[in-house]
């Protein structure tokens, strides 16, 4: 009764846990027939899969259909050697195991001795007929030889098919349109993006073709995105499936130092930009547009055979200028002049009238009269007139350049080139280490980590940027992985990876009081935005990946659980002050216009306004 409670157990599980794939969402796998000159399948040979640079070397024997499998392998360059009694000892090179893609290698043995040696030199590329997952597979040589805006690696499934990319389109928003990244009619935020098997997805925005911790051209050993009909141990959402994997160092040392630069000579000057120079007697000056890209890595080994590194650091620093429309006092608001449509219904309200009040004919605004600060004081019920605080808060304001921005009255417009710089520091480091001579057990680590800032144009010129948005996302990942036998393999790795963004504002520190129509943002694109408010994002995810692979005579098992926690607190100062905000066109709406304020020009013998409301 126990044995067959026992063999009830051990069916659950392979029903529940096993299948037919291979798991390598960071791996590879290798597996063919060996066979004689007449096809009939060769046994009991002896296959050795070897990668001397790495000191990486696997050992099988083929079962009695001739078959042999490598499981759970480090994508790599490969050696391949079959030996068996009575043929001749067979020799292949450089087979590129690429990353997610099953490979296959039959051999043929031709008849002699053991220490005869078949070399085979030339081979075509490897075709994945193992399983039905569509995808392509990017070599390290592919990654740096592809032309890539910002040496961005995951921008590389934009050229898979199936696959709706919208590219920088200005009349598409990232953060609610699905289409972009969308694979083969999935939404955007349903692709997976893994590095070194754990998960780098953007929590916070779910955008496609991004990893949250920096992947640099130079970092990446190779990558693949599978874009249908993947395995279990990818099918974790319906979008496309992209591994990536850090490169590690080998027996030799390797590095590379790099620049990339761009810069204005080339550039022509925006149109806006250039009338408000010279229109203001200016030099004509295009914005600038400075990029550069700059780094270098190193890799090789620390002790031979058993311990290896990889460092990379990639900076990039980019020095821009954007055209800036802002609002600012008119001159005539700044000597405290305050200047309104009047109704031309009104007697008064023409030039040379007898109140005394300046009256001109304004092409675009009709009869536009002007009070003085003496009849503005006469207005005020407390004769107080022009407050001298505010008069200097409105000369503190650039001379304006543009004066059909605005209310073209108080309020007119002011250009300017204002700097948008960008400084990005990506740190990547990878670690590996063979815990046995032979390879059968060994760790790795590798720790990334980006200090990105992105600043938006400033309110007016010499102030702080109204955004800066901080990505200071970092992570790092340790995987170990066992050969028990040469039939069982177990490859387990935890990975933390920390999103850190971060949307700092000009102002945390204190309340404001806003003019409307002047920097209350409430004038179209956002030309009259001054004060903004820091938010921050946190999302840390753990995530543990472990992989059984067990081959039992013509049947391979995988065993294998992802569990992903993820934390996601935020903070901000959206609503941590108190702000006013101030009517400042009352002349002309239903705040005083044909009312018996005592504000109303029209009720002090001054030109009515226009009750517009």
């Amino acid at each position: 009764m126990r044995s067959v409670s026992r063999l009830v157990v051990v069916l659950f599980a392979f029903l529940v846990l096993g299948s037919v794939v291979w798991a390598q969402s960071s791996t590879t796998s290798l597996r063919g027939t060996v066979t004689d000159g007449t096809g009939a399948a060769v046994s009991t040979a002896r296959v050795t899969l070897s990668s001397p640079q790495r000191s990486i070397e696997r050992v099988t024997t083929t079962n009695p259909e001739g078959g042999y499998e490598f499981l759970q392998l480090p994508p790599g360059t490969y050696e391949l050697a079959v030996e068996v009694t009575g043929f001749k000892r067979y020799e292949q090179k450089n087979i590129q195991l690429l990353v997610s893609t099953p490979a296959a290698v039959n051999v043929a043995l031709q008849v002699g001795a053991v220490a005869e040696t078949m070399e085979v030199t030339a081979e075509a590329a490897l075709v994945n007929t193992t399983d039905a997952s569509l995808g392509i597979a990017f070599s390290e040589r592919q990654l740096k030889e592809l032309p890539l805006e910002g040496r961005s690696v995951p921008e590389l499934l934009s050229l898979q098919s199936g696959v709706t990319y919208t590219g920088n389109r200005t009349d598409v928003n990232r953060d609610v349109d699905t289409r972009s990244g969308a694979v083969n009619g999935a939404r955007s935020d349903q692709s997976n993006i893994t590095l070194d098997g754990v998960d780098v997805n953007d929590q916070v925005n779910g955008n496609a073709f991004t990893s949250v911790l920096p992947v640099t051209l130079d970092s990446v050993q190779e990558f693949r995105v599978t874009t249908s009909n993947y395995n279990a141990d990818q099918g974790r959402s319906s979008g496309a499936q992209v591994s990536l994997v850090t490169k590690s160092g080998t027996n030799s040392f390797h590095g590379s130092l790099y620049e990339y630069h761009r810069n204005t000579y080339t550039s022509a000057n925006d149109y806006f930009v250039k009338t408000a120079e010279l229109s203001g007697g200016q030099p004509n000056v295009p914005p600038k547009l400075i990029r550069n890209i700059f780094g270098g890595s190193l890799g090789g080994p620390i002790l031979k055979d058993r311990l290896f590194f990889f460092v990379n650091y990639e900076g990039s620093r980019q020095r821009e200028e954007n055209s800036v429309l802002r609002i600012v006092p008119s001159d005539s608001l700044r000597q405290g002049l305050m200047r309104y449509v009047c109704d031309s219904t009104d007697p008064s309200c023409t030039p040379g009238n007898a109140s005394g009040v300046t009256v001109v004919n304004d092409a675009s605004l009709g009869r536009v009269a002007t009070l003085s600060a003496a009849q503005i004081q006469q207005m005020d019920p407390l004769h107080i007139g022009n407050n001298p605080v505010m008069l200097s808060y409105f000369n503190s304001f650039p001379e304006p350049n543009d004066l059909t921005q605005g209310d073209q009255l108080n309020f007119v417009g002011y250009r300017f080139r204002g700097p948008v710089p960008t400084n990005k520091n990506w740190y990547i480091a990878r670690a590996d280490f063979k815990i046995t001579r032979s390879g059968s057990h060994s760790l790795f680590w590798r720790g990334a980590l980006r200090n990105d800032a992105k600043s938006d144009v400033p309110y007016l010129p010499g102030t702080a940027p109204l955004h800066t948005l901080t990505d200071f996302s970092k992570g790092l990942t340790v995987g170990y992985t066992a050969l028990l036998r040469p039939t069982l393999i177990n490859n387990f790795h935890w990975g933390l990876t920390r999103q850190s963004l971060g949307d700092i504002g000009n102002n945390d520190s204190q309340p404001f009081s806003f003019f409307r129509g002047l920097n209350d943002d409430s004038t179209s694109n956002n030309s009259s935005l001054a004060v903004t408010r820091s938010r921050v994002f946190q999302t840390p995810v753990h995530n543990f990946v472990d992989d059984i692979a067990w081959t039992k005579g013509k049947h391979t098992f995988q065993f294998g659980t992802n569990l992903r926690f993820i934390r996601n607190p935020r903070a901000n100062f959206l609503s941590s002050f108190s702000q006013g905000v101030t009517n400042s066109s009352g002349l002309n709406t239903a705040g005083i216009a044909g009312t018996n304020s005592p504000l109303d020009p029209g009720n002090n013998g001054s030109p009515a306004s226009i009750r517009t409301s």
